[in-house]
């Protein structure tokens, strides 16, 4: 990326958690995982340079955590306020997939842009939604929802990679869905890809392990190298929900330790 080119500040916002789980649940393959606790993090992310700035996926709210047994920590919009952020002046919201803890709330952003693949959209609406295990991550409601945003000319399709703007870019990988998609975005510390669930945890891609809800899994594994060729090492790879993350990097600041982590300064020793 040339030196003309200014960086973009990158956060995750965590706004639920998952406890109780079992190793089985986060991977195919086995391991030597044994009975340690699995639990996951949710979290939505923001890429901000000057007054740029773009959320990636807008999680869900209490209804979705009810029905599906999850703790809300915070509704996503309200998090962001810790950024200084109003949720109702985002203008662009790239979501990675449609599944109900990454597409959910989207009528919290009243002014955005949604930004999502070709593929996904003709995935949760096509034959394979006939199929329980497919279509059990969605949630039919903010599929509607979304189809809603399609009709008041609120979205924006790609086909791959796409540039959103200089340092910040999409890129298809499927695999846990059919039109997952990653975000790489430039900062002061070098190419950072935002994986979504391209990676659930670290120990995903680092162990070649693929997480037990998805697609194809031959994708998944393929997501594996081309999220690795996205970044500029294996510290430049965000997983989509490992709460490791909120303790290898430092807080946004201290009043939001626990809550926000700076993602675009390299992970504490």
């Amino acid at each position: 990326m040339p030196d003309t080119t200014a960086p973009f500040e990158v956060f995750a916002i965590r706004y639920a958690h998952h406890g109780g789980r079992r190793p089985e649940e986060n991977f195919i393959g086995g391991g030597d995982f044994h009975d340690a606790d699995s639990p996951l993090d949710y979290f939505v992310w923001v890429a901000r340079r000057g007054q740029e700035i773009y959320l990636v996926d807008t999680g869900f709210a209490q209804e979705a955590a009810a029905q599906r047994k999850r703790t809300l920590l915070v509704r996503p919009a309200q998090a962001l306020a810790g950024l200084g952020i109003d949720a109702a002046k985002i203008e662009h919201v790239i979501l990675t997939h449609l599944h109900y803890d990454h597409a959910g709330t989207l009528d919290d952003f009243p002014a955005a842009t949604f930004h999502v693949q070709d593929a996904e959209p003709a995935y949760a609406t096509g034959r394979c939604m006939c199929h329980k295990v497919l279509r059990q991550p969605y949630d039919v409601e903010d599929v509607v929802g979304f189809i809603r945003k399609v009709y008041a000319d609120r979205v924006v399709f790609h086909d791959g990679t796409a540039e959103l703007a200089p340092g910040l870019s999409l890129h298809l990988v499927g695999g846990h869905s059919r039109g997952l998609q990653v975000v790489r975005v430039w900062t002061r510390r070098g190419w950072v890809v935002l994986a979504s669930d391209a990676t659930h945890l670290y120990a995903n891609i680092g162990r070649s392990l693929p997480f037990p809800a998805v697609y194809s899994i031959g994708d998944m594994m393929e997501g594996f190298r081309r999220v690795r060729e996205l970044a500029d090492s294996e510290d430049h790879i965000i997983p989509g929900h490992d709460p490791q993350v909120m303790v290898r990097y430092p807080a946004a600041s201290a009043a939001l330790e626990g809550r926000i982590v700076r993602l675009d300064v390299a992970p504490k020793a």
